[in-house]
């Protein structure tokens, strides 16, 4: 019998203190959080804060675990963290085309794959935390 093959990705919603949301412009998916797959023996949280650091350039804090997507026929779960910077320069790199802060609204309006807006608004819900969505 061959062992199932799972992904587990790590991501970040950046928030600054004007409360704006770093996201990334990734060449396939368009605006999203930074974030992406967690290495063989690599802690959640240490993925969520090397993603974040390799797609954008800036260092953060996690303060936050949010919550767990699970996509159930694609054999990936996504766990979501709130983090804040607390250093590193907006950088580009061949996985972001642009990055940046911006309001919350605005952020939300540029976010269009599939379920990243229902990401962000449930790790910037309180109310809604811990989640677990599968789909």
């Amino acid at each position: 019998m061959t062992p199932p093959k799972h992904i587990v990705s790590a991501a970040t919603i950046v928030l600054n203190d004007q409360k704006e949301i770093l996201l990334i412009k990734g060449p396939r998916r368009g605006w999203e959080m930074p974030g992406g797959q967690v290495e063989e023996g690599e802690p959640l949280m240490d993925a969520a804060i090397r993603e974040t650091k390799e797609e954008s350039g800036i260092d953060i804090e996690i303060t936050k675990f949010c919550g767990v997507f699970q996509n159930v026929s694609g054999s990936i779960c996504n766990t979501l963290f709130l983090g804040k910077p607390i250093g590193g320069e907006l950088t580009t790199s061949t996985e972001s085309l642009e990055v940046g802060y911006f309001p919350i609204e605005k952020a939300l309006e540029m976010v269009t794959w599939k379920n990243f807006r229902q990401r962000i608004e449930c790790c910037i819900d309180d109310k809604l935390q811990p989640f677990y969505i599968d789909f």
